[in-house]
């Protein structure tokens, strides 16, 4: 629970209010009980007028004006990259705290990018802040603490994402073409690339001329700006899954100094936003299951890796990526600024 409650009532916008992440902001700002002294909730137009039960009561979506919106506080942006630069600057300029969930500011060396359990410092006094990569946030909870007591020297991850980090329309498609792979029925695809259920899928956005995707590269990106370290060699390969919710992650880390398996746990243990579940002979490893609806990312499996010898660790990572891969995180940042 955040103590954000002793701070003085806010008012807070969020914009993209109906989709997926809008709807866990409005969520997550109750259940951190986050000082809201009037919340907005601001959609397209084919919304407006719509209403929606809210833990702050019914509200009434209204569709989004940037001369209303400019009166806010903080305006959480739940929108695509080019809705975002159209309209974040604008607001941030008029005096809103702007939290952007988008991509579109995240490489801007003037904009702070910011998981705040790792690296609040960088948020300085900029009005517009970049939210992360789900994948990444959920990554560098664990790992900032390690780079911390024993220096990264190269990180290695292979990403096993949900269906719903694709939006409601991919959930959609796993639910019906399951049925239908269940029915003996045609299995289709529209929306993923090739048929998701009981199948996985090495693509996640657009192959780059390197080889590498997108969503591949902008955790390389986002881990180097977010972590401080901007040469780190490190490497993606990003992979959806036919699950719902929270995504996980295999970790490979070679290490500055000296590193036991011991001496992660020890270090993850305490680390804040990080749950430890390494019990893997009672079955306690992190998973989508035990993940999902979850504040912190769970880290386990942790072991010595042969390859890099004393230097070297595996671990697994799983997060809710609706949750601290976007809208938790968004309000953990505007809390910072209370």
């Amino acid at each position: 629970m955040s103590t954000s409650s002793n701070h003085s009532p806010r008012r807070v916008a969020i914009v993209g209010a109906t989709g997926a992440v809008g709807r866990e902001m409005v969520s997550v700002l109750h259940r951190r009980a986050f000082p809201v002294g009037e919340l907005g909730l601001f959609a397209s137009e084919r919304s407006a007028g719509r209403t929606l039960e809210t833990p702050f009561g019914v509200k009434t979506l209204a569709a989004f004006d940037a001369d209303v919106v400019k009166g806010y506080d903080i305006v959480l942006m739940a929108v695509s990259g080019d809705f975002a630069k159209e309209h974040a600057p604008t607001l941030a300029s008029a005096g809103a705290v702007v939290i952007d969930n988008s991509s579109a500011f995240r490489y801007d060396p003037e904009i702070p990018l910011i998981v705040p359990e790792i690296n609040a410092g960088a948020l300085g006094t900029s009005r517009l802040i970049a939210n992360p990569n789900c994948t990444t946030a959920i990554l560098v909870l664990a790992l900032g603490p390690l780079h911390q007591a024993f220096g990264l020297k190269r990180v290695i991850v292979s990403t096993y994402q949900a269906t719903s980090g694709a939006g409601a329309e991919g959930m959609a498609e796993l639910e019906e073409q399951t049925r239908n792979q269940l029915s003996g029925r045609p299995v289709t695809n529209s929306f993923f690339r090739h048929p998701i259920p009981f199948n996985v899928i090495p693509q996640i956005d657009a192959f780059q001329d390197n080889g590498y995707t997108k969503e591949e590269m902008k955790v390389t990106w986002e881990s180097r700006k977010i972590l401080g370290i901007p040469d780190l060699p490190a490497s993606c390969t990003a992979v959806r899954i036919p699950t719902y919710r929270a995504h996980s992650e295999s970790v490979t880390i070679e290490t500055l100094r000296p590193v036991t398996a011991d001496a992660a746990r020890e270090v993850l243990a305490e680390a804040p936003g990080v749950k430890l579940a390494d019990d893997p002979a009672n079955g306690v490893y992190p998973m989508p299951l035990t993940a999902t609806g979850e504040f912190d990312v769970e880290v386990g499996r942790i072991r010595a890796n042969p390859v890099f010898g004393e230097n070297g660790l595996d671990f697994f990572v799983c997060g809710d990526q609706l949750l601290k891969g976007a809208a938790l995180n968004a309000v953990q940042i505007a809390e910072l600024t209370l």
